[in-house]
């Protein structure tokens, strides 16, 4: 490292403490609602159910406004709440009112699976559940109760049910792009290390289990490092990388965490480009000391487009979002939370058509969609449960002037090895 790098590099407890803060101010048992079967037909003729009545829709938000997703979940629901004030101001889902009912767990299970047992006999469908461990928990629940659930995580383990929807790729299939980004475009060849720190727990577990699929098939290696979800200060991990002369490292954990690992890494020498996955990045990052590393060094892989994208549809909605909600940064959680909201919107009004919003056939009329497409990113198809709903990942990277502090580096594409890789899989 020159002498210039030294003179202006963050100190790492400086850089701690800051990360710390950003963590804390970024807020703003099993179910007894039983089957979804059932339900009596309403004044109109259509069949009701659980959560439905002659006047309302009422759907259920399990999220994390107090815990290390808090900066996420404010976006998603706020964005979700748009959602259906737009569309009771157009009349409403089949002549019914939408309202949403949220449940914050803070990111800790047993919150969470005490409030599913809460909520989930009043409502028809959850638009909303964030968190890889939570969705885990209450998988059980939901297909039982058949409650057609979109989760804000995207564990490639949460695939397979019925009622439960990854909106998206999966959190391997975005490891594959990583993986092929450092190879295309950061110059890694075969023999090189790239370090992996990742969340214990399924999101971090499934995004390993991609990366280390397409490093083997690139000829690297893998240098894993796992974290907890309350780990701020990834000092221990960085030098661990730096030890191992790793040429790459990928992250898959909170925004915090990338904050921590890039700018730590940067003050200490590691200056080697870092892929994280989309929850790992927030605009908030681009006012903590870390900003000037994660310009540097930072790409994000997504599902979805950046907030700042020329995409119509997402014009209309940061727009909207904006106007709502001006204190509030424009985000990827903001994206994410309004597209799940007109994905189950469309599955509700195909439902009320077919005569029926019982929650069984609010699932049926879901997984008939095959180009499910919203305007705000890659097209859906719902249809087999066991796959990805999207194959194609963007590759964003920060800008501190740009909606989101991020823009699109590369539009969405398959990245090669993808469709490999789930065949290996579906083995």
């Amino acid at each position: 490292m020159n002498r210039t790098q030294r003179r202006h590099r963050t100190p790492v407890p400086v850089l701690a403490a800051a990360l710390a803060a950003l963590l804390v101010t970024a807020t703003g048992c099993s179910s007894k609602a039983g089957g979804g079967g059932g339900g009596s037909e309403g004044a109109d003729g259509v069949k009701a159910g659980p959560g439905v009545t002659d006047k309302t829709i009422r759907l259920g938000a399990l999220t994390d406004l107090t815990g290390p997703y808090a900066t996420l979940g404010k976006s998603i629901v706020q964005a979700q709440q748009m959602w259906a004030d737009e569309t009771n101001a157009a009349g409403g889902v089949c002549g019914r009112k939408v309202e949403i009912v949220v449940k914050d767990h803070g990111y800790d299970v047993q919150k969470a699976v005490t409030a599913y047992a809460d909520l989930a006999p009043d409502v028809v469908a959850l638009p909303q559940v964030v968190g890889s461990p939570v969705v885990a928990a209450l998988l059980d629940d939901i297909e039982r109760d058949r409650l057609l659930t979109f989760p804000q995580a995207w564990a490639a383990s949460l695939l397979g049910k019925d009622a439960v929807q990854v909106v998206g790729t999966t959190y391997d299939v975005d490891m594959i792009a990583a993986v092929d980004l450092l190879t295309r475009t950061k110059g890694l060849a075969k023999g090189d290390s790239v370090g992996h720190v990742y969340f214990e727990g399924d999101y971090g577990a499934n995004a390993l289990e991609g990366s280390t699929w397409a490093a083997g098939r690139a000829g690297l290696t893998i240098v894993p490092q796992k974290i907890k979800a309350t780990d701020t200060d990834l000092s221990a991990q960085v030098s661990a990388l730096r030890k191992a002369g790793v040429k790459a490292v990928l992250i898959s954990a909170g925004p915090a965490q990338t904050a921590s690992l890039v700018g730590v890494a940067a003050s200490r020498g590691l200056r080697v480009p870092v892929v994280s996955s989309a929850p790992g990045f927030a605009p908030q990052l681009m006012k903590t000391p870390a900003a000037p590393a994660l310009l540097a060094m930072l790409n994000v892989v997504s599902a979805v487009p950046a907030v700042s994208s020329d995409l119509p549809g997402v014009r209309r909605m940061a727009a909207a979002y904006g106007k709502k909600y001006p204190d509030s940064p424009v985000d990827a959680g903001t994206l994410s939370g309004y597209n799940a909201a007109q994905l189950l919107g469309a599955d509700l009004k195909k439902a009320c058509a077919a005569g029926s919003l019982s929650r069984e056939d609010v699932v049926k009329a879901h997984r008939s969609q095959k180009n499910a497409d919203t305007g705000l990113g890659s097209p859906q198809d719902f249809s087999d449960v066991a796959k990805p709903a999207a194959l194609s990942t963007y590759v964003l990277k920060p800008d501190a002037k740009a909606l989101g502090g991020v823009v699109v580096v590369e539009d969405a594409h398959q990245a090669p090895g993808v469709t490999e890789y789930l065949a290996d899989r579906a083995r």
